[in-house]
């Protein structure tokens, strides 16, 4: 099977990893970079039970359209009955998921093997 080639935008890598789709946010995520990674984030989460891995690492800034898009994910994820993991270790970002809830519903992991190594986390409610 030939794998596709790695999707490169300013804010966002899109990638494949062990089954998953691996999108990697990077820079500053705010209204701009949310609006170019709304489509890569949709067309990831879309279809049967999609495999998706949320990687935060390579952020600067993260702000509510950053969380919007976290929670669009896992909104289109748990109604495909896919499975989403997410990798975070920025101090300020992971302060806003446990701020909002979001960080029992979407547990960060602070690596993609750690991420890969956890059961799902798409269920739950705030």
């Amino acid at each position: 099977m030939q794998q596709e080639p790695a999707t490169d935008t300013p804010h966002l890598r899109v990638r494949e990893d062990r089954g998953y789709t691996v999108l990697e946010f990077r820079g500053e995520i705010d209204i701009v970079a949310a609006t170019e990674i709304g489509s890569h984030l949709d067309s990831a989460t879309a279809g049967p039970a999609p495999r998706v891995v949320l990687d935060l690492s390579g952020i600067e800034f993260f702000d509510c359209s950053g969380l919007r898009l976290l929670y669009r994910a896992r909104g289109r994820v748990l109604d495909h009955g896919g499975d989403l993991h997410l990798v975070c270790t920025h101090a300020l970002t992971l302060r806003i998921l446990r701020a909002t809830g979001l960080s029992r519903l979407l547990p960060p992991a602070p690596s993609l093997d750690a991420a890969l190594e956890r059961p799902g986390a798409t269920s739950g409610s705030l």
